[in-house]
């Protein structure tokens, strides 16, 4: 048997309790016997999971559901075994449904050839969807379910009172989940969610990946900051809604100016 090892009070982070990094941060969400798992990661350390949660106490059966914070590689590819094993309903928002359940390799992740990235990324059929203002109740214990868009469409967060379950919204160093066009991403969106989990009264973060960590508002803001200024950059290509240079370019372009007479840092 295995002592179990909550972060907080019914919620046990799975590589926490492992000792090393597994994969993406898993969180056990339960009360009394009856529990769900937030994100699941690959398919290769399902059965080391699965394992640790049986030497831990908790029936298999007992399992009410597998919760998917968005649909990106590292976080679902093992859905459709954790499926297999635990006879769970999966459980997700409704733009993740067409990626989990076609398997789609490209939105995920799982496909990136020019860095040899080649992954297989099972299709699931996914029970349930859930969006902005639904609950999920585990006995006595309530998930209230937040959209938070950004880092992709379909990106989840769930508050447990005074906790938020955060996704890849914001980790303790201040960076946030990659901001990409194949995967759904939104520089507006990502901004709004960012200014929900600021404005809100949550105390801790517990991100999908790295360290949990207090909410800080300084670092908030620092982040906020800086993504406000991806809005007019052309660093994220196409998620970018404007790019001011090249308003200016017309300007020097129609004016005849030349590099010569161009001010610097203009």
């Amino acid at each position: 048997m295995l002592e179990r090892r909550p972060v907080f009070p019914g919620v046990i982070e799975m590589n926490h309790q492992a000792g090393w990094r597994i994969g993406c941060n898993v969180y056990l969400v339960y009360d009394d016997r009856e529990w769900v798992l937030v994100d699941i990661g690959y398919s290769e350390t399902v059965d080391e999971i699965v394992e640790m949660i049986r030497q831990m106490d908790f029936p298999l059966s007992a399992c009410k559901a597998l919760v998917a914070t968005h649909a990106d590689v590292d976080h679902i590819q093992g859905l459709a075994k954790a499926k297999a094993v635990l006879r769970a309903p999966i459980i997700a928002h409704p733009l993740a449904v067409e990626a989990l359940e076609s398997g789609d390799r490209i939105k995920t992740f799982a496909e990136i050839a020019a860095q040899n990235v080649h992954l297989e990324m099972p299709a699931v059929k996914v029970d349930r969807t859930v969006v902005d203002g639904d609950t999920l109740h585990v006995g006595t214990r309530r998930l209230d379910v937040w959209h938070t868009p950004g880092h992709t469409d379909s990106q989840l967060a769930f508050r447990l009172d005074n906790l938020l379950l955060s996704g890849d919204n914001i980790y303790r160093d201040g960076s946030v989940g990659a901001i990409d066009a194949h995967h759904g991403s939104d520089i507006p969106a990502f901004i709004r969610s960012l200014e929900r989990i600021a404005a809100s009264d949550v105390e801790w973060l517990l991100p999908s990946h790295g360290p949990i960590f207090r909410k800080d508002a300084a670092l908030l803001a620092r982040t906020l900051e800086r993504v406000r200024g991806y809005l007019a950059l052309a660093d994220f290509g196409t998620c970018a809604p404007a790019w001011p240079l090249m308003e200016q370019w017309d300007k020097e372009l129609a004016e005849g100016r030349l590099p010569s007479s161009t001010p610097r840092g203009a």
